[in-house]
């Protein structure tokens, strides 16, 4: 029987289309019956494809196939990508995704239409690529309480600030190696700004939090501003910087979620994970401290990950896996992040350095100072003590009337 289709036949549509046609037998018995991709849908031809036969080009093919139970959305983006995921749903086909801007954007609609139509919405491989970690969430620790998630969750910026500890590339050098080595895009702003991070964490909140989290409400900062100097002082203080992506409960009922570079001690498992690797670290109340851990893309790992779902929704025919939350339109559910409390890396530039330390600890007392060879006599780096991140800009404010602020960086 034929009745999976797949839309978009780019990295990871024809990833999934080769993971799930080499695996076909082996698919088949685990779910106990026929089944094989009838449609590939894609806006452009591939002549001499070995799949050139079920090449479609109208949507509507697939959507009007009774054969078809399950349908593969790889094509990114939240605009047809809705349209084709909210139809098909509507039309009782289960469809299963890599897109995290779709999910992070429309998670709780879509999983609500799923529901109400017997069918099924999975994204496994929209957070983590091939790691498995919304299966876990939703099933393994669903009988804890969530206490924090945090993790590397885009493996381009993990790489370019790999290669700028390591190798004391610039962020520039880095940049274009990622883009050489088909890591970064073109235009690589939504990784680098964090954006991509931020649609990640969102998800993993919602699920693990059960309301939906907007990216709109989160704070994203990104890598562009981190320059060698930022390294080497953190290097030599025992940390590492690494894109963090963070979520966890506040005692008022609240979410605090943030997506930003952080100081990461060495002695922390995710200082050192490098190049395209990413971890997510889940702490659960009766299961501990989890580390989840793998390349977070690629085009097999993330078809692992999409044909993992296709089998789910064949075992579960006319049935819903119980997977989702409600959604909130409470602006305030995630807490500002400036009410935050964090200790903060800061570098200023201006006159004598020395001169300038009176002024750092009548403003923030006892402070941390921080060395690098060759450091500048008009340059000072130090950590702040933990405090509101507002009383912290506060402070700054006000120091950068005697000196230039040329870096904060949040630690972990």
């Amino acid at each position: 029987m034929r009745n999976v289709a797949v839309i978009g036949y780019g990295v990871v549509g024809s990833g999934t289309v080769e993971l799930f046609e080499k695996n076909r037998e082996d698919i088949c018995h685990k779910i106990g019956r026929d089944c094989d991709i009838k449609y590939i849908c894609d806006l452009r031809d591939f002549p001499g494809d070995k799949f050139e036969d079920r090449l479609v080009k109208d949507f509507n093919v697939i959507l009007n196939d009774e054969e078809i139970e399950v349908v593969a959305e790889v094509v990114g983006g939240a605009t047809f990508a809705y349209e084709y995921t909210r139809k098909l749903l509507e039309k009782g086909k289960s469809v299963v995704t890599s897109n995290k801007e779709l999910v992070a954007m429309h998670g709780a609609e879509l999983l609500s239409i799923a529901k109400a139509h017997d069918c099924n919405y999975l994204f496994e491989a929209s957070v983590g690529g091939g790691i498995p970690i919304i299966r876990p969430l939703n099933k393994c620790l669903a009988g804890n309480k969530i206490t924090k998630i945090a993790g590397i969750l885009n493996g381009t910026t993990n790489f370019i600030l790999t290669k700028m500890i390591k190798e004391q590339m610039s962020f520039e050098d880095a940049l274009s190696m990622a883009q050489k080595l088909g890591y970064a895009e073109a235009d690589p702003t939504a990784d680098v700004e964090g954006h991509d991070a931020c649609r990640k964490i969102c998800i993993l909140a919602s699920l693990a939090f059960g309301k939906h989290v907007y990216p709109k409400y989160v704070h994203c900062s990104g890598i562009s501003h981190i320059t060698l100097d930022d390294v080497e002082y953190a290097e030599n203080a025992g940390y590492g910087i690494k894109l963090i992506g963070s979520a966890e409960p506040l005692d008022d009922g609240r979410i605090g979620v943030i997506v930003c570079p952080r100081l990461v001690p060495h002695s922390d498992l995710l200082s050192n994970v490098d190049d395209v690797y990413n971890a997510i670290r889940v702490i659960g109340d009766g299961s501990g401290d989890i580390l989840f851990y793998g390349r977070g893309a690629g085009k097999l790992p993330t078809a692992s990950a999409v044909v993992g779902d296709i089998i789910d929704c064949l075992k579960h025919k006319d049935r819903s896996i119980m997977i989702g939350w409600d959604d909130c339109s409470d602006k305030s559910y995630v807490a500002p992040y400036k009410a935050m409390k964090t200790t903060m890396y800061v570098r200023i530039k201006g006159g004598d350095s020395e001169a300038l330390k009176p002024a750092v600890t009548e403003l923030f007392g006892k402070v941390m100072y921080l060395e690098r060879n060759g450091r500048p006599d008009d340059e000072l780096a130090f950590m702040t003590p933990n405090m509101l991140e507002s009383e912290i800009d506060e402070k700054l404010e006000e120091l950068s009337k005697a000196a230039s602020i040329e870096s904060k960086i949040r630690l972990i």
